[in-house]
């Protein structure tokens, strides 16, 4: 790692925190065009790696690949700046929309919404595109990748996702075992087995013991800590699966009205970065005063760390065990797997959320082709979405069906 490691890692997910609307499988998508497509710091298929092993752990998904890629590219600093830089945007914005200081809606707000939402219609499928042919380079990874769609497509939530990837594993060990490349590069991160082992052991410390901590002390800060901590640790699927464990916590519900907490969430889809960043609005909305800022600091990082922590606590053990050859047969059934979930999840519900009319529809198009044919990154196809979808509002024109 030269010295500059991090510093390039938190300019490159500074640039996807402004620019990476439309969710997580969204994130994914700009993710594989900046940092695997153009940046070449990972290959599609360590990323594939990356996607599928973040599945499975409790966290946000998108946020734990970009970490994680962070730490391949920047070691221990370039893990924080990556999470740093992708997170704090949003959670800014989701705190001034709680002043007051931003507004998402008007024919403004709304007209940059469309034309965003259909650009991560366009990011997300380019990316299903480009790892499809990596991924699925064979008939029966197709039929494994196509399995995967109808699985997440047709069992609802993060079941079926998770569903998908565990059938992609097994039917892997059985049927890729011809197929698997024996030259297939491991992830290269920087995290000793003792730290792994650490982590594991913080993570549940901090699960058990903040409960007790609140029950000795009963102290508001250490309240609000467990329970952002714990919807961290306990939510799968990313960040619209955090909003009812959210709601179940006394500290927060206590604090925060189910007016604030909708209009909070509904900010939440119209900003770039992870879903997560729920968490600075409602932190912001429990604190009184000064100290909002603060309480909005400390729900960020608690409903983060958990997901973070359980992810240093597995890359240690993962290229031992990924070399194993049922494993790596395994894993290329999981990979194509990753990209009928990713499919899935283009079709619902980035296509059916953010193909409103026949405006969103052509400014998708035209961002596809602007990915996949003129090569222009994914920050200016943002911007020219951006604009479109913008223009389209104002001049009324095919902004819904009919």
């Amino acid at each position: 790692m030269t010295a500059s490691g991090p510093t390039e890692v938190f300019r490159a997910f500074l640039k996807l925190g402004v620019t990476s609307f439309g969710g997580p499988a969204a994130h994914l998508g700009y993710f594989r065009d900046e940092l695997v497509h153009r940046r070449g710091w990972v290959t599609d298929q360590q990323y594939g790696q990356l996607v599928a092993l973040c599945q499975f752990l409790p966290g946000p998904a998108s946020s734990q690949v970009g970490f994680a890629l962070g730490l391949i590219r920047g070691g221990y600093l370039g893990a924080f700046a990556a999470w740093f830089a992708f997170t704090v945007p949003s959670a800014v914005l989701l705190v001034l929309f709680a002043m007051g200081a931003v507004a998402l809606y008007g024919p403004v707000g709304q007209g940059l919404l469309l034309g965003l939402k259909a650009v991560a219609v366009a990011v997300v499928a380019h990316a299903v595109w480009g790892m499809a042919k990596t991924l699925t380079p064979d008939l029966r990874r197709i039929i494994i990748g196509c399995g995967a769609l109808a699985l997440a497509l047709f069992v609802p939530g993060t079941a079926g996702q998770l569903l998908a990837i565990i059938t992609g594993l097994a039917l892997g060990m059985l049927v890729c075992r011809r197929v698997v490349s024996t030259d297939q590069q491991p992830l290269s991160v920087r995290v000793s087995k003792r730290v792994g082992i650490s982590c594991a052991v913080v993570f549940g410390l901090l699960l058990a013991g903040l409960p007790l901590l609140v029950a000795a002390t009963n102290n508001a800060w250490v309240a609000m800590t467990d329970a952002f901590y714990r919807a961290g640790a306990l939510v799968f699927g990313g960040g619209h699966v955090v909003l009812p464990l959210l709601q179940g916590e006394p500290a927060i519900t206590s604090s925060v009205t189910q007016d604030q907490f909708l209009a909070g969430y509904g900010a939440a889809q119209a900003v770039p970065g992870p879903l997560f960043t729920f968490a600075a609005f409602l932190g912001f909305e429990m604190g009184d005063g000064a100290t909002a800022w603060i309480s909005a600091a400390v729900a960020l990082v608690a409903v983060f760390v958990p997901g973070l922590l359980l992810l240093l606590a597995v890359l240690p053990f993962w290229n031992a065990v990924r070399n194993n050859t049922t494993v790596a047969a395994a894993m290329a059934g999981a990979n194509a797997a990753v990209v009928g979930v990713l499919a899935a999840a283009l079709i619902t519900p980035i296509i059916t959320s953010g193909i409103t009319g026949i405006a969103a529809l052509v400014i998708a198009l035209g961002c596809f082709a602007l990915l996949q044919f003129a090569k222009l990154p994914a920050w200016a196809v943002v911007l020219i979405g951006a604009v479109a979808g913008l223009l389209a509002s104002v001049t009324g024109l095919g902004v819904t069906w009919g």
